[in-house]
């Protein structure tokens, strides 16, 4: 995405989840050059919109996900991905959210969106994000069930981290998880148990 191309300023801040997969760690997850664990990389991001703005239209409350299937090494393209947003979502958030996660706002999600070469039809559906803390849910019901729970560490009372981890969409410090994905839509079906997930609150900005 040409920076030149985007028309309209937007921020956003929240909480972002993913599981694949992968063993743990992820290897594209650390750099779109490194193989996967598997064939396909196939996945979700989960997102909860806590605070911002697109231009006037306001983001906070809403919720959203990315369904992706990609190959082992990610950085050759060929990616295919699903939109879900929030049906609560107003007709201009609707429109900022698909924006924002296809890339063609700007941003992080810009990036991502040079290795997808199939964008399935977007889903405007009832979305539920629970966050218990240690442990993240998202159900989007007929579509997908996803779970994320972070693992041990030495020190019992504070979760394992990546630090300075250079990724697109995460913040630089992220919480690592094992986690499970239900998905089915009829051509692509998931399922997980036991693989690489993680979390970080983000942060993404484009003025």
């Amino acid at each position: 995405m040409d920076a030149a191309a985007v028309e309209t300023s937007w921020w956003a801040q929240g909480l972002l989840f993913e599981n694949c997969n992968c063993q743990l760690v992820c290897p594209g997850h650390v750099h779109f050059t490194q193989s996967c664990t598997h064939e396909r990389c196939q996945g979700f991001w989960a997102i909860r919109f806590d605070g911002g703005a697109y231009g006037d239209v306001p983001l906070a409350g809403l919720r959203a996900a990315v369904v992706y299937d990609t190959p082992r090494q990610m950085s050759q393209g060929g990616w295919t991905e699903t939109l879900f947003i929030d049906a609560a979502a107003a007709p201009a958030q609707r429109d900022a959210l698909e924006r924002i996660l296809n890339g063609s706002a700007g941003g992080p999600w810009a990036v991502l969106a040079r290795f997808v070469s199939e964008w399935r039809p977007t889903q405007f559906v009832p979305i539920e994000i629970v966050d218990e803390g240690a442990a993240k849910s998202i159900t989007i019901a007929g579509w997908l069930r996803g779970a994320i729970a972070q693992i041990r560490g030495r020190d019992r009372t504070q979760p394992v981290r990546f630090e300075n981890i250079y990724n697109q969409i995460h913040n630089a410090s992220q919480v690592l998880a094992r986690g499970e994905t239900e998905f089915d839509d009829g051509r692509l079906r998931i399922r997980n148990q036991g693989t690489h997930g993680l979390y970080s609150e983000f942060t993404w900005r484009v003025a």
